[in-house]
């Protein structure tokens, strides 16, 4: 039987537990805002967790994470993005599109946002500057648009006798997508090309563009810089081989997966430095005060098989430039 001093002290030990609970630190939660699915992010988000350990914050261990994946609907960002704002997260990350990052900026103007997109954060609208971003975003931009003119003049390389080029593009991702129409149709005028804009937003639009193509007898095709075609790589690189159309994308997985070129910055290194961004903002830094990362590097990938089947003889100069050759 319990005595009643005892039984006091248990009572005094219940009543404190609550509070002593209440007094620990919470785990901050970090929402992570993905345009595609877990399994294609999968080497962004080792990345990005490599960077915030590097601050050191751990997932599980003092830090959490809410995900929230479109699979390449473009259409849920702003409700996943507001849903994220709901749960009142320490910080928004968009490792994805640029119609990823702006949705979470239209959601929010106070909750800090990192992102990672391949456009110009300025031109898109999404910070003042490059050096000091102000509001509540900072993030990197890969060289995925810039090098859309420079991929035109690659193509036009490898095919010299070339008339006409189409552009492929996401018309669910206007502001990138417009940009890319923009700069490559500029680049297209100056090597006297014809220049045909070619719009896929499911797998369903695929087909119809290439047969677009084929109907316009381009003699190349740009991928632009967008998450959904590069989770397509592998379909995108077949239909491009069986219709026997020379194709170049920003992504080395395009390249990989059979595509015949991939010329562009690497997205799966700029996650890490995402990651060590919302580490700092986690330990109290604003956004404001850290400039947007830039990637400076850019690698050209040539797969020769693809070369040799599509007839093409690959120029020594570009055998020479080629930062990889796949045989």
């Amino acid at each position: 039987m319990i005595r009643r001093r005892e039984f006091i002290a248990l009572l005094g030990g219940a009543a404190a537990w609550p509070v002593a609970a209440r007094a620990q630190p919470a785990v901050p939660v970090i929402g992570m805002l993905g345009s595609a699915s877990p399994d294609f992010f999968a080497d962004r988000l080792r990345a990005f967790r490599q960077g915030l350990s590097e601050t050191g914050f751990d997932e599980d261990r003092n830090v959490r994470i809410e995900y929230r994946w479109t699979r390449g609907q473009n259409d849920q960002l702003p409700v996943l993005a507001a849903d994220l704002v709901r749960q009142q997260v320490a910080v928004i990350v968009t490792l994805g599109n640029t119609a990823s990052a702006l949705a979470a900026k239209a959601a929010t103007s106070s909750i800090p946002i990192v992102f990672r997109i391949a456009a110009n954060p300025v031109e898109a609208g999404i910070v003042a500057s490059l050096a000091h971003p102000g509001g509540n975003l900072t993030g990197v931009t890969t060289l995925g648009v810039e090098a859309g003119p420079k991929q035109l003049e690659l193509l036009r390389e490898f095919i010299p006798t070339a008339t006409a080029v189409g552009l492929l593009i996401n018309p669910t991702n206007p502001t990138l997508a417009e940009t890319q129409s923009r700069d490559l149709q500029a680049a297209a005028h100056t090597l006297n090309l014809q220049f045909h804009v070619l719009r896929a937003s499911t797998e369903a639009d695929f087909d119809p563009a290439f047969a677009s193509l084929v109907r316009f007898r381009a003699g190349g095709l740009v991928i632009g810089a967008d998450t959904f075609f590069n989770s397509r790589s592998e379909l995108l690189a077949a239909l491009a081989t069986r219709h026997a159309i020379p194709t170049i994308s920003p992504y080395r997985d395009f390249a990989a997966a059979g595509g015949l070129m991939s010329y562009g910055g690497g997205v799966v290194a700029a996650p890490r430095q995402a990651g060590v961004y919302a580490g700092r903002i986690l330990k109290g830094e604003r956004p404001a005060d850290l400039p947007v990362q830039q990637s400076t590097k850019v690698d050209l990938i040539i797969n020769l098989k693809t070369a040799k089947t599509l007839g093409l003889k690959v120029p020594l100069t570009l055998q020479v430039a080629a930062d990889e050759v796949i045989e």
